[in-house]
């Protein structure tokens, strides 16, 4: 059972399932546009999911080792705004959605890019790749109350003190509200649920011992160390 601390409380959240949105930055979608072709953005919400056993709070990251060797040799960062959900919802109208929102995290969806490329190249799904164990480190969660506009935030990553992700959520090609609409609507969203909203421009290749730094404005900072 993976629980996350509310900010500023003594509280604790279960955490539940973990939604995961690809391509909600039109410039991270163009940073995997080659000669022969470019990616289009896409025109429903690109959902995934992790395990809730990728939810940690520790400050590190590693990756998995499976018969003594590590499986994979680019790990990579993508800082992303996390919606945390606070009851239980079937269908839920757009123009609703926000009531169902307990708080926000900053949150990393840690991928193992070369691990992703060869699933894809098989035709394979890539749980493997954005699944494994500890891919998700978030912040302490802070309440909704709090925030007073999610979708007009600052959204930041250094790596080694250098800025690598510099964006606002403002950026998001699909928006919260519709978000929570699309995916109540196919999975249903129960209290404790977790959506990662996607990343901005900026994935990196990182190293043993990089030092990263991730900061959403108003909703806090995550500092995570790769071992």
């Amino acid at each position: 059972m993976v629980e996350i601390k509310v900010k500023g409380t003594d509280e604790k959240l279960r955490i539940e399932n973990i939604y995961c949105i690809g391509r909600n930055y039109l410039e991270h979608i163009k940073e995997f546009d080659t000669p022969e072709k470019k990616l289009e953005a896409p025109k429903e919400p690109m959902v995934f999911l992790k395990p809730n056993t990728a939810a940690i709070t520790a400050d590190y990251i590693s990756i998995p080792v499976l018969k003594g060797k590590k499986i994979s040799d680019n790990l990579q960062n993508e800082v992303e705004l996390v919606v945390v959900i606070g009851k239980d919802g079937v269908s839920i109208p757009k123009e609703n959605a926000m009531e169902y929102v307990y708080g926000y995290a900053v949150g990393i969806d840690f991928t193992l890019r070369d691990v992703q490329a060869a699933l894809k190249k098989e035709g394979m799904p890539w749980a493997l790749s954005k699944g494994f164990l500890m891919s998700a480190p978030v912040s302490e969660i802070v309440k909704k109350e709090e925030v007073k506009n999610a979708e007009n935030l600052c959204i930041r990553l250094k790596l080694n003190g250098e800025i690598k992700q510099d964006a606002n959520t403002s950026m998001m090609i699909f928006k919260l509200p519709y978000l929570i609409h699309y995916i109540s609507s196919i999975f249903g969203l129960k209290k404790g649920d977790m959506i990662f909203t996607g990343t901005p421009a900026g994935i990196t290749k990182l190293n043993s011992g990089d030092k990263i730094e991730a900061e959403i404005e108003t909703v806090g900072k995550l500092n995570v160390m790769v071992v």
